[in-house]
């Protein structure tokens, strides 16, 4: 006779987790008991804001969040379907058509979320007998929408153009149908910006696609925050550039920005798109007044890089090391994990909500505390929070 046990279903998820608490690689959720601001009530305690996405504070934007709540009672809560069935309102096209007159592009198109852009269009532009090429510190949601594709993958290190020619001189040798070079346009961890015009030369000179994940440039690179495009003076040059709307904008949703061409061909291939419900009317408002915000207000933009220059220089010249970032996401580098850990506790107790970055999200010995500006600081707050960078650390013996 067999006897069959019964299992726990749940039991592998269980030692997962407990594997994860026991190396201090879980996350441990943290309360916003209100609106994501400068100054903000976390689990309890008041604390100034630096790891939020927010740059530009516009989620506490007035004609945002009315435009949202007009719509809303206007147009529903829902838009009721798919767009390419009967989800596709008027405001989604304005907001489209908007987005692209911005950016300086001949079409955008909108997505529920800037992962859901990477994953539903990179296997759509690279298919078996293609070839990707990607930047070794890619965001990992474009590492996924990569895995997703059939084709063949090259890495080069980052930013290193010479071994991303000799990615493209090995491709091209193999006769590829395609080959597609992606890259962030602002790396997430460290804040240095992509060669784009360098990768715009060689992907012309090797007949590559161009594709820049441009999620933290979106409303901070650029004259008035267009993008990394304009910020080179690349307009329409870029093959594909992907943004969001969950950041610089202070809405949610992800973007495409580019030719007619590339958007009459994601929207019908490309499955994230086609098979996940439009964004509801008040998130499609809020996103149309957040870019007229951008155009129409640009000491929004002004404020947040007055505020990073002046952030950076004071933690530089405080003693601690902000590695190679150029944009207002500022690494304090720690090196370990438990220093970094470490860290931003004492940064909490002082009144600063900074949360570490630390292995495998980061490699070994690269740990650091990601600060994020946001334009509605004040120098007030800026001191402050630099006040409690400095007594932080000498407690962990970091300055």
């Amino acid at each position: 006779m067999v006897i069959y046990m019964k299992r726990d279903p749940n039991a592998f998820l269980r030692e997962e987790y407990e594997a994860l608490k026991a190396n201090k690689l879980n996350w441990e959720l943290h309360i916003l008991e209100g609106p994501s601001g400068p100054r903000v009530l976390v689990d309890g305690k008041q604390s100034i804001m630096l790891c939020s996405n927010n740059y530009l504070n516009l989620s506490n934007h007035p004609k945002i969040i009315e435009a949202a709540i007009n719509a809303t009672r206007e147009l529903g809560a829902g838009s009721g379907s798919v767009r390419p069935i009967a989800g596709n309102m008027k405001i989604h096209m304005e907001v489209e058509e908007q987005l692209a007159k911005f950016k300086g592009s001949e079409a955008a198109l909108v997505y529920q979320t800037g992962f859901a852009t990477n994953a539903g269009i990179i296997p759509q532009l690279a298919d078996k007998g293609d070839v990707i090429i990607s930047d070794s510190l890619n965001h990992g949601s474009i590492i996924d929408g990569v895995r997703l594709s059939r084709s063949d993958k090259a890495i080069y290190e980052h930013q290193d153009m010479g071994q991303l020619e000799d990615q493209l001189t090995e491709a091209d040798k193999k006769n590829y149908k395609k080959i597609l070079v992606i890259t962030d346009g602002v790396f997430s961890m460290d804040g240095d910006v992509a060669k784009a015009d360098e990768i715009v030369k060689l992907c012309q000179e090797y007949g590559a696609m161009s594709y820049f994940d441009d999620a933290h440039g979106e409303g901070v690179l650029g004259p008035h925050g267009e993008g990394i495009s304009a910020h080179f003076g690349l307009e329409g040059k870029i093959d594909v550039e992907v943004g969001t709307f969950s950041k610089a904008y202070g809405v949610v949703g992800g973007l495409i920005a580019g030719s007619r061409d590339l958007v009459n061909y994601a929207y019908n291939k490309s499955r994230t798109w086609l098979l996940s419900g439009s964004a509801p009317p008040g998130v499609a408002a809020a996103q149309l007044a957040a870019i007229k915000v951008l155009e129409s207000e640009p000491e929004h933009h002004r404020r947040l890089w007055d505020n990073t220059n002046y952030f950076k220089n004071e933690l530089q010249s405080l003693g601690f090391n902000t590695g190679d970032s150029v944009t207002p996401i500022t690494p304090v580098m720690c090196g370990d994990s438990k220093t970094a850990k470490e860290l931003s506790e004492e940064l909490f107790k002082n009144g600063v909500f900074a949360l570490p970055i630390v292995f495998p999200m980061v490699a070994q010995g690269k740990a650091r505390i990601r600060t994020i500006m946001n334009a509605g600081l004040t120098k007030e707050d800026l001191d402050d929070a630099l006040n409690a960078f400095e007594k932080a650390g000498k407690a962990v013996n970091l300055i």
